[in-house]
């Protein structure tokens, strides 16, 4: 196969909150905006491939469980500390951890899914 694009789709309950969080929050730019009410859908760019926000998910109020939420977005950030001090400033909450294979920061959209950022230091080879 030759694929010509890689993407994300991401169906979210709070699809406006979603859609200003990976965009506002998280500095994502939009590639596309398609359609209107509960049938938009918001296109982001991510790194080299997208992320496309769309109705339909069920929400938490809190993180949701790995079990209910199997996959992480992650970020990479040269400037973890800094890139926390950010989100907190927008109102985020955000857990520093450091492992013994490097340093993450746990925190999750308004539909409770799972984020991380991730430090470039000691990433790959």
């Amino acid at each position: 196969m030759n694929f010509t694009k890689t993407g994300v789709i991401l169906n979210t309950q709070n699809y406006e909150e979603c859609r200003d969080f990976y965009g506002s929050v998280l500095g994502l730019p939009i590639l596309d905006q398609i359609g209107h009410g509960d049938d938009e859908i918001t296109v982001f760019s991510l790194g080299d491939t997208y992320l496309m926000v769309e109705h339909g998910g069920t929400s938490r109020l809190d993180t949701k469980p790995i079990n209910l939420c199997p996959t992480k977005f992650r970020f990479n950030v040269a400037d973890i500390e800094g890139a926390c001090d950010e989100l907190r400033a927008k109102g985020v909450s955000v857990s520093l951890l450091r492992h013994n294979w490097g340093t993450t920061a746990e925190f999750s959209d308004p539909d409770g899914n799972r984020c991380a950022l991730r430090s470039d230091q000691d990433f790959g080879g």
